[in-house]
């Protein structure tokens, strides 16, 4: 547990502190395209067009047309650096999560008469507000379907049993006063709204957008790991040992993360749609987590704004949807998921489980299984098996021996070409619901597919069978003490 860092602030200056972590520019960038042009080269990775590579977060200090605001992009894009802001070494970040959904800390509402996210207060009532030049949302690529916030934590209650939810979502400035809100199947906020709209109401929530890593990392659990009527926030809250604060909005009956850098307050509004490409007519909306900008939605709900508010001296956050920030925030949930429900379902012999970048932290998982014995032989594949329950989105997965580094791409493509026949290690298991941000998963990819998000999932058996282990032993090497001859080494 790291106890220094409680907002994105007292994170950045954890980061600044250690070399390589966070680098500061003072040249003017331009939002639109520009920033995420320069971050692309300093450290997207992830899913991101070559070259890229996990390098560093980054801060642009003077934006253009934004005088007032800073943006800061990449603070969770290297697993690393997760570990570092959370106090963890990133191997066990996985183990780290799951017990920290098994332990919730719910958030508490905090009283005052000013809080951080509200130091300054712009009210859409105002015949000079703007969203499009109030907020410096970036625009990812020249075909993005607008400004988007990519890193906005929308925060809302069942407006039946009061029950609520948080997550990140696709959100495009559409107006002065108006967002497009994207849904990918299955969330709850979207539960939320369907429930107001059958009763012709329209949804209260915040969006609250530079906060403590913890919240971010918290909040993309997803079911069945975290169901209707679990609040995401109390993840962070045993992240951090302690309860997130909420602020009451002040426009709107919601409540929003006391310490953001910005709230946007406002309503999802009852039977009204939005095309989300309409000023760009692009057919696309931004880059996604598999590596390809995203279709852009021809109907997609509106959220009406009511307020910005912000701390003095603001910092936008904001990330590349394709980035290893993606990867890093969807994929040590999913780890942590995968890893829960093998271990109630065969104690102690799934070690480790790593939701791989090229997945984009969803569609990929590396599975370190051990077996103990005879009877654990085809163990594994049931553990592959329970992977894709525990995360539904999840389209491969790839078991290994304990004496593979999950972390190590070439290590698991090493166990591949050593362990692995296809003809008897591939499992598939055709037409089942995925994710529809692949483009693979689509009829027109695949004519024995049902629908868009249907996928053939497949599992990748690169263990040795128990009868043969004695001959797939690696090679062994003397254990040596290499500071003796390189004191600087580790």
């Amino acid at each position: 547990m790291n106890d220094t860092v409680y907002d994105l602030r007292s994170a950045l200056a954890l980061l600044h502190a250690k070399p390589g972590e966070l680098v500061v520019t003072d040249t003017e960038v331009d939002p639109h395209a520009e920033l995420s042009g320069v971050y692309r080269y300093v450290g997207a990775g992830g899913t991101t067009m070559r070259p890229t590579r996990i390098g560093p977060a980054m801060l642009f200090n003077r934006i253009k047309g934004f005088p007032d605001f800073r943006v800061v992009t990449g603070v969770l894009a290297a697993r690393r650096r997760v570990g570092l802001l959370l106090g963890c070494d990133p191997t066990r970040l996985g183990h780290l999560l799951k017990d920290a959904v098994q332990h919730p800390v719910p958030p508490v509402m905090c009283n005052g008469d000013e809080f951080l996210c509200q130091q300054q207060v712009h009210l859409a009532s105002d015949p000079a507000f703007d969203l499009r030049t109030l907020l410096p949302a970036p625009t990812n690529t020249e075909e993005d379907a607008g400004p988007f916030f990519t890193m906005g934590l929308c925060y809302a209650s069942d407006p039946h049993t009061g029950e609520s939810d948080i997550t990140i979502h696709r959100l495009c400035v559409q107006g002065r006063d108006e967002l497009s809100m994207y849904f990918a199947p299955g969330r709850h906020l979207d539960v939320f709204r369907q429930k107001a709209e059958a009763a012709g109401q329209a949804l209260p929530l915040t969006i609250s957008i530079g906060v403590d890593p913890a919240i971010y990392i918290g909040a993309c659990f997803e079911p069945p790991t975290t169901p209707q009527g679990f609040d995401e926030l109390s993840v962070a809250g045993a992240l951090r040992g302690r309860p997130v604060e909420l602020a009451q909005a002040l426009t709107v009956n919601a409540r929003a993360i006391a310490h953001a850098e910005v709230v946007i307050e406002g309503e999802l509004l009852p039977d009204r749609r939005v095309q989300e490409d309409r000023h760009t007519q692009t057919g696309r909306a931004m880059p996604e987590f598999p590596g390809y900008i995203g279709i852009a939605n021809p109907a997609l709900p509106v959220i009406k704004v009511k307020a910005v508010t912000h701390r003095r001296n603001p910092i936008l956050q904001h990330t590349i949807g394709c980035s290893e920030e993606h990867v890093s925030m969807a994929g040590i949930p999913t780890e942590a998921s995968i890893l829960a429900l093998v271990e109630r379902a065969m104690p102690g012999k799934l070690l480790n489980v790593y939701a791989h970048s090229a997945g984009g932290g969803k569609l990929l998982a590396v599975l370190q299984f051990k077996k103990s014995g005879p009877q654990d032989e085809g163990r594994q594949r049931q553990a592959a098996l329970l992977a894709f329950a525990a995360f539904p989105e999840l389209k491969q997965a790839i078991v290994v021996d304990e004496d593979v580094d999950i972390f190590d791409s070439n290590d698991v493509l090493w166990a591949m070409q050593t362990r692995y026949q296809g003809d008897v290690d591939t499992l598939f298991i055709p037409g089942v619901r995925c994710h529809p941000l692949d483009p693979s998963q689509s009829p027109d990819y695949n004519p024995a597919l049902r629908g868009s998000g249907i996928s053939c999932k497949t599992i990748f058996d690169c263990t040795v069978p128990w009868a043969l282990k004695a001959k797939f032993r690696r090679c062994q090497f003397r254990e040596v003490e290499v500071k003796r001859f390189l004191p600087d080494f580790r």
